[in-house]
């Protein structure tokens, strides 16, 4: 008990330093303090509580594994963290989806599936501007990614993120409007190479 209170006042960045050379006691502070807004987090993004904690805790086995790839010059530890979840928690949905998908696909009659070339044309253009999300700058693609697969209004982004809402909105605003360019330019491309 002596260790948790000693950790107590380490920031969030000692701590994951702490952890990078397997600390279990920096690692339960860090549980403690993040768990509950990553379990609320991943429970928006999955609306089911065991996957949610299967989330967190696949969140925080990875932290405990990559603890040492962790930059504080690139985010706050409680950004990182955040974001581990948040993709732990998307990796669920659309393995959850895709279990779904392939019971639906077992059980569905011929009448009712969408034709091949909607299937292919819906599949190009999920796959199109998930590209694209990949290529903007992480503040800013970290921030589309709360917004829009885990529900956060740039209000809650504000609080999560530790960053004032103006700077919320001015990301967003401009996370969009690069998306809006990289998706355009791509369409123009493709015109152009056929």
């Amino acid at each position: 008990m002596d260790d948790v209170r000693d950790m107590a006042h380490l920031s969030d960045e000692a701590l994951v330093a702490l952890v990078a050379r397997s600390d279990e006691v920096a690692l339960a502070e860090l549980y403690d303090r993040h768990g509950a807004t990553a379990y609320g987090l991943a429970r928006r993004v999955l609306r089911d509580a065991a996957l949610a904690e299967d989330a967190v805790q696949e969140a925080f086995l990875a932290i405990w594994r990559g603890a040492e790839r962790f930059v504080p010059e690139k985010a706050r530890a409680s950004t990182w963290i955040l974001t581990l979840v948040h993709r732990r928690a998307v990796d669920l949905v659309r393995r959850e989806e895709r279990r779904r998908a392939d019971v639906l696909d077992e059980s569905r009659d011929t009448g009712a599936e969408p034709s091949a070339a909607d299937s292919a044309w819906l599949r190009f253009e999920r796959e199109r501007v998930q590209a694209a999300l990949r290529r903007l700058p992480d503040h800013q693609r970290e921030t589309l990614e709360l917004a829009y697969y885990g529900g956060f209004t740039q209000s809650e982004l504000a609080e999560r993120l530790g960053r004032p809402l103006g700077t919320i909105k001015s990301q967003m605003f401009a996370a969009l409007g690069t998306l809006r360019e990289i998706l355009e330019s791509a369409e123009r491309e493709s015109w152009q190479t056929t």
